[in-house]
């Protein structure tokens, strides 16, 4: 989720968020599956990640404020 937010609103590739974590993306897939059905992120098209509430991007970098 910081991953993801760290690299600000809109959707991002699944690749992209897994080179931020410098990991694959076959190893952050689980996760992402997890986050869909919880109702946290959704995927628009194959690929693509965004927050299911705006501005929820913000929100994780303030209370998040570094991606360790």
């Amino acid at each position: 989720m910081r991953a993801l937010a760290e690299l600000g609103p809109g959707t991002h590739r699944s690749g992209e968020i897994a080179e931020k974590l410098s990991l694959k993306t076959t190893n952050v897939g689980p996760t992402r599956d997890k986050l869909i059905r919880k109702g946290m992120i959704y995927s628009p098209q194959h690929g693509d990640t965004a927050f299911t509430v705006p501005l929820f991007d913000a929100y994780m970098r303030r209370v998040m404020p570094t991606l360790d």
